[in-house]
């Protein structure tokens, strides 16, 4: 991700990381947040949120992102299973400067299988330094 508001562009693509649903997380998760889930049924979508969460923090602690406004359209597609590998990545659609000194980035976030299908998507909205 570009260091500064100015050098992002619209359609750019950034890459998230990657994240598996681990066998024994989703065991503890299930139990503990979603009472009553199988897990044969894969990961519950309170679990690919968190999955998705957590990729998103640790790629953006170096971005110049100050602050998240919204999480919006939340989608899930499907329950990955235990052991799947997830890929997580981020496209730039919008971004409106505010000020001198910040800009509001628009971004659609989404979380890939390991055959490239869709897991979770959702949209943000964040503010960027300038």
């Amino acid at each position: 991700m570009p260091a500064r508001f100015d050098d992002i562009l619209i359609g750019q693509v950034v890459t998230l990381g990657v994240v598996a649903v681990d066998p024994q997380a989703l065991e503890t998760f299930a139990r503990a947040f979603a009472p009553g889930w199988e897990t044969d049924d894969g990961a519950p979508d309170a679990m690919i949120f968190a999955l998705w969460s957590r990729l998103e923090a640790h790629a953006s602690a170096d971005w110049p992102q100050t602050k998240r406004l919204g999480v919006d359209a939340l989608r899930w597609a499907r329950n990955p299973p235990a052991g799947e590998l997830l890929r997580g990545r981020m496209t730039v659609m919008g971004k409106d400067p505010v000020g001198d000194d910040k800009g509001i980035v628009i971004a659609q976030h989404d979380l890939l299988d390991e055959a490239g299908r869709l897991v979770f998507s959702c949209l943000t909205r964040s503010i960027f330094a300038r």
